[in-house]
């Protein structure tokens, strides 16, 4: 065995979950991502889901992908920059400009892939990098990259992010980089205050809005424009495989930002462009979000409901505001055999264990969709709450 190979055998995590009958990862569904999925022959109901608007498998988006597709093909066969660029992408970046209030907007082939190429281009071996704690790993991944010096602030703490700011030096650029809403606790960042902070500071603002896109704000816009406050954050992160049901990423911002990106961001220039069936699915989707503002009306009902019926039976889920509610267990096993059990139970959940967040703070992520029912809510509400006991949690 070359050494290698004899390194990475060491690596048996996996095998003794399995073994234990708890691994809890790469489950194969059989189905449509709906409020129920077929796992194993039989159905089970989807609370894993990052879909929001639960707009996933509706059929005028099925058929904009297809229509799509018979036009352009299955693919681009190249980047952006060389001969991947479609008419297509076009007017999805420019009708996102419009939806979100930028003046301009460049579409990545995956969310991670905007972050991952923004945060790592933007600022130089002088500048400064200001990011909170918890923010998500394609932010912390684009950081690693840059040259610039990074400057760690605690979880939505504005005290500890006035203190990063004080240390960097006046006259040099510094990105305030933060997740809208934060993908595994389900709360929101202090925008308000990081933007008044930004001005006091001569700061820049970056919001990932990936899991706040659909959620909050008019027509699901997101987070920036639910306080008001897009015309005072520079750049706007979003994602298509969550709300808008499909795949890729957008960043939004001025022309100046997007004319160095387009020359200089490595996961733009060197990934093959988004699909022609991404690209129409994302646009169709836009559309509802605005023409059906039920369905963002429907997911509040659902989420006030989830979040009440969790604190009236006693579980911990911190902070969340939002459809991602963390059921907080903080011990791996548990956590693994809990979601086990659930599914055993019929129920679809996310275990969520370190690297995603500290040890100590392990939790089962439960996630809505604007087409769950209330009798749904209530069902897992209910075997939820007999599994937590089972083991001891509750």
């Amino acid at each position: 065995m070359k050494p290698l190979q004899a390194k990475l055998a060491k690596y048996t995590v996996p095998q003794e979950a399995k073994a234990a009958g708890i691994y809890p990862y790469f489950r194969a569904i059989s189905s449509e991502q709906d409020p129920e999925v077929i796992i194993n022959g039989r159905r089970v109901l989807m609370f894993g889901s990052n879909c929001y608007t639960g707009l996933v498998n509706d059929p005028r988006i099925k058929e904009a992908a297809i229509e799509a597709t018979r036009k352009y093909g299955t693919g681009c066969a190249g980047s952006p920059f060389l001969n991947g660029t479609l008419d297509l992408h076009k007017q999805l970046e420019a009708r996102i400009a419009e939806y979100i209030g930028k003046e301009d907007v460049m579409i990545y082939s995956t969310g991670f892939g905007v972050n991952l190429g923004v945060v790592s281009t933007l600022t130089g071996r002088e500048d400064y990098i200001l990011w909170d704690e918890q923010d998500h790993a394609s932010i912390i991944e684009g950081r690693r990259l840059s040259f610039s010096q990074s400057l760690k602030y605690k979880h939505n703490d504005m005290e500890s992010l006035e203190k990063q700011l004080q240390r960097c030096e006046p006259d040099k650029i510094k990105l305030i980089v933060t997740d809208g809403v934060f993908s595994m606790e389900g709360d929101v960042a202090n925008l308000p205050k990081i933007v008044e902070l930004a001005k006091k500071y001569n700061a820049t603002v970056m919001v990932d809005e990936a899991h706040s896109i659909g959620v909050f704000g008019e027509g699901g816009r997101g987070i920036c424009n639910h306080y008001g406050l897009t015309d005072d954050v520079d750049l706007v992160m979003g994602t298509f495989s969550k709300s808008f049901a499909s795949l890729g990423g957008f960043i939004a911002t001025d022309k100046e930002i997007t004319n160095f990106l387009r020359h200089h961001s490595r996961s733009y220039i060197f990934t093959a462009s988004i699909t022609p069936a991404s690209t129409a699915a994302a646009l169709k989707a836009i559309d509802l979000m605005i023409e059906e503002p039920e369905r963002q009306e429907n997911l509040w009902k659902l989420t006030n409901l989830a979040l009440d019926g969790f604190r009236a039976r006693g579980f911990e889920i911190g902070n969340t505001s939002t459809p991602i509610i963390p059921l907080y267990i903080r011990d791996n096993f548990k956590t693994f055999a809990i979601t086990r059990d659930l599914l055993d139970q019929g129920i679809f959940v996310n275990p969520v264990v370190s690297p995603a967040v500290a040890p100590h703070d392990t939790l089962i992520r439960f996630s809505l969709m604007a087409t769950h029912t209330v009798a749904q809510v209530e069902e897992a509400l209910e075997k939820i709450t007999n599994v937590f006991k089972a083991h001891g949690i509750l």
